[in-house]
C-alpha cells in the first residue's frame, strides 16, 4: 500500500509518525511541509476527502499561528481564504499528513492510523 507522508522532518511527532509506517511496513513517499507546502488546491481536495473541520488542518499551537493571531482571523474567513492562507505557509498546516488511498489522516494517531491501514 502506497502512502504519501507530508511532513517536516525535524518535527517529533512526525518523526515518530515516520517510524510508525516503517515498524508497520507501509511503503510511502515524503514530501517536506514548507520545500513543497500544499496548494489550495490540493488543501480543499485533501479537506473534503479528510471529512474533519477545516480548523484540524492548522497547526493551531505552533508560532506562526499564535504570532500572526489566526485564531482571531479564522472567524471572519471563507473557506477559500482559509485555504489559501494555510499555502502560504507550510507552517501553519497541521503535520503530519498521511494520504492513503481514500484516507487523509491530520496529525499522528497511531490508534487512528491503525484503522486506517
Amino acid at each position: 500500500m502506497n502512502a504519501l507522508l507530508i511532513w517536516y522532518p525535524k518535527c517529533s511527532t512526525c518523526q515518530k509518525a515516520k517510524a510508525w509506517l516503517d515498524e508497520h511496513g507501509v511503503a510511502c513517499k515524503t514530501r517536506h511541509i514548507v520545500e513543497e507546502t500544499p496548494t489550495a488546491a490540493e488543501l480543499a481536495e485533501w479537506h473534503a476527502r479528510s471529512g474533519l473541520p477545516l480548523k484540524r488542518f492548522f497547526n493551531t499551537s505552533g508560532l506562526v499561528y499564535k504570532n500572526e493571531h489566526i485564531k482571531d482571523r479564522l472567524p471572519g474567513m471563507s473557506e477559500e481564504e482559509q485555504y489559501a492562507l494555510l499555502a502560504q505557509n507550510g507552517m501553519l498546516i497541521k503535520r503530519p499528513l498521511l494520504l492513503l488511498g481514500d484516507w487523509v489522516l491530520v496529525g499522528f494517531r497511531p490508534a487512528e492510523w491503525e484503522a486506517a491501514l
